[in-house]
């Protein structure tokens, strides 16, 4: 397993959107975290999206999670990316 990191940046609809597509997007992150794949995860303060570093795969395992992620399926992200990520500290 590797890590990556999914940056989320929310669309001009997210705000609005974003409390109504919380739970199914919480309930999709919710194996991985039983799992214990995912470091960290949550909202950035300025309401501009989100950021997730998780374990997986490969580059395509990371890319498909996210691409069923419903933030991104539903539009409260207009765009996202996911990029290898090496952690250094802790």
């Amino acid at each position: 397993m590797s890590l990556f990191v999914l940056i989320g940046r929310d669309g001009p609809d997210g705000k609005r959107l974003r409390p109504d597509v919380r739970p199914d997007h919480l309930a999709h992150l919710e194996p991985l975290s039983r799992a214990g794949r995912i470091v960290l995860a949550g909202p950035f303060t300025d309401g501009s999206g989100s950021l997730i570093v998780f374990e997986a795969g490969s580059l395509e395992e990371a890319t498909a999670i996210a691409e069923r992620d419903p933030y991104v399926r539903r539009g409260v992200f207009a765009t996202f990316e996911v990029r290898p990520f090496q952690r250094v500290l802790p």
